[in-house]
């Protein structure tokens, strides 16, 4: 009989032993940053987390030991938007944390998989968020000797074991880079297609600053719609509710000179929207923006004390894909911030999915090296449908059009 114990997230006590879990699990390792305690309850209120409204559902559960320790952690959930977009029905978990017990471990998956089952699931997906993917997606593979960008996770290097063992399988990996921003880093491959659409009149490539609040809104709600589709699992179109959001939540830390917009004839074709990496600040909060935190975020803004660039998202819409839209986007940020001697000194980009080789490829032409890779894996349910990797999908599916 199994010394643990699962009990389901539903007073305030079993919520903060589901919020306080990590902070035992990495205490003493130099590279954890506590995440915001905000960000992290954003995801499970039913009034902020637009999901909920949408028909999503979610359940928490914590594993506790003869002691009453809580030891573990999952989530798992069912995300209305796009659990059935691959032919068959998906359903997700995430928030895993864990000793380093194999058992542990077991009873928390086999609990998210059993939640999964009773709602007619044929797929489990994990772990990723509840929301959107630059937040709390994936599993880390490497770069366990690096602080992790803003909200993205820090996980223990068992855990990987934990899902191989169990029988996940990788559904694609996600690259995290970095490059110096020195003008050597620009490859001349860049320059030259970048010049090529410059010098075109009918192109035009535009800081937030210089196109102002509301025509960067509608850019990014047009590019992100034509950009993104449902081909891969976890990525939908967004509404201007759900940009006006997001807008809202970035609004205090948006620095005007790390956003770039491009447009053809005026009309919007890419964007490349970066932030300050916050993480260098928050990694001081402990996970609680106070009074003194917030003194301490509005210095480092002001006073220029963060000197990493975090690339978000970089987004070309289908029609001007490999034409150099994406190398103008990125010698003008290059024109900006390194000839105009700014405080960045480095860029990270945050999410680069192995099933986007063009978007991989560029990052050997800003001479930006893989730091950190993230996992999202499947495990099939339902063993009468094949397995198969996003990128593998995406091939087929362009071959059949």
């Amino acid at each position: 009989m199994s010394n643990f114990r699962l009990i389901q997230v539903t007073d305030s006590n079993t919520e903060k032993a589901f919020y306080d879990l990590p902070v035992e699990l990495y205490k003493g390792n130099k590279c954890w940053v506590h995440p915001l305690r905000g960000d992290m309850q954003s995801v499970f209120d039913t009034d902020k987390n637009p999901l909920y409204k949408a028909g999503g559902e979610l359940c928490r559960w914590i594993l506790v030991d003869s002691a009453d320790r809580c030891i573990g952690r999952v989530a798992a959930f069912i995300n209305p938007t796009s659990y059935n977009v691959d032919g068959y029905k998906v359903g997700q978990m995430g928030f895993f944390e864990c000793i380093n017990d194999a058992e542990a471990a077991k009873m928390l998956i086999d609990q998210a998989k059993e939640w999964l089952i009773e709602r007619n699931m044929d797929c489990m997906e994990g772990p990723v968020n509840f929301g959107e993917r630059m937040m709390w997606w994936g599993l880390m593979n490497k770069g366990f000797d690096e602080t992790p960008v803003y909200g993205m996770p820090y996980t223990h290097e068992y855990y990987v074991k934990f899902f191989e063992d169990y029988g996940f399988k990788n559904y694609y990996n996600q690259y995290g880079c970095r490059t110096k921003l020195v003008s050597e880093s620009l490859n001349k491959v860049v320059i030259w297609k970048a010049d090529r659409i410059l010098r075109d009149p009918n192109y035009k490539v535009l800081t937030f600053a210089q196109v102002g609040e509301k025509m960067a809104i509608e850019t990014i709600l047009t590019v992100y719609n034509k950009a993104w589709n449902l081909e891969v699992h976890g990525v939908k179109g967004a509404d201007r509710a759900e940009i006006m959001a997001l807008y809202k939540s970035l609004k205090p830390v948006i620095d005007k000179n790390l956003i770039y917009f491009a447009y053809y004839n005026d009309e919007p074709i890419g964007f490349f929207l970066m932030f300050p990496e916050m993480n260098q600040v928050f990694k001081k909060l402990h996970g609680k923006v106070d009074f003194i935190g917030a003194i301490r975020l509005l210095y480092a803004l002001k006073f220029k004390k963060i000197h990493v660039a975090l690339g978000q998202l970089f987004g070309i819409v289908p029609e001007f894909q490999n034409k150099g839209v994406e190398a103008a986007l990125i010698k003008k940020f290059y024109d900006n911030i390194v000839v105009q001697k700014s405080h960045y000194e480095y860029l990270e980009l945050n999410w680069m999915g192995d099933f986007n080789p063009p978007m991989v490829h560029l990052m050997d032409y800003i001479g930006a090296k893989q730091i950190r890779i993230y996992v999202t894996y499947r495990y099939m349910i339902n063993d009468k449908i094949p397995f198969e990797r996003a990128v593998d999908r995406m091939m087929r599916l362009k071959t059949q059009e």
